[in-house]
């Protein structure tokens, strides 16, 4: 049974879990690797401290996510609806559905803010997983 509440040892498991499977993903892999140069372990570190601001309340992340993630080079709606895909996967298979859902929107808004930097349009998951079951298929 997936935990009903977060803490810092499930969002640490669901964060190794599901950039193990970016980091083997063909698509997004590769984006990845150019940007983070080997350091994963640090990305890992730093998304665990984000999704515990975002979830927990921590505060214990700072830092430029639009500045960082528009330095990309090769971005395309294709690379989103993977991660976005992916995040879902993860994020269902680990939580509870209140506190996925809380995840999956969380990542929604941040994928739709980025998306929208790169494309200059809303993206085809715009719509929340809630009301969107199959948002990134």
């Amino acid at each position: 049974m997936p935990p009903a509440t977060p803490d810092r040892a499930a969002i640490t498991a669901l964060v190794n879990a599901f950039y193990a499977d970016v980091q083997r993903d063909p698509l997004l892999g590769p984006v990845f690797e150019r940007a983070l140069h080997g350091q994963w372990d640090a990305h890992r570190a730093r998304l665990v401290e984000f999704w515990c601001t975002v979830l927990l309340g921590t505060r214990s992340f700072r830092g430029d996510v639009m500045g960082r993630h528009m330095a990309l080079d090769g971005i395309t709606p294709a690379h989103f609806a993977a991660w976005v895909r992916l995040w879902q996967r993860h994020t269902a298979e680990r939580f509870a559905p209140d506190v996925a859902e809380r995840l999956q929107q969380a990542a929604h808004g941040i994928a739709r803010n980025l998306f929208r930097g790169y494309f200059g349009a809303e993206p085809p998951f715009a719509t929340a997983p809630s009301s969107h079951p199959h948002a990134g298929d």
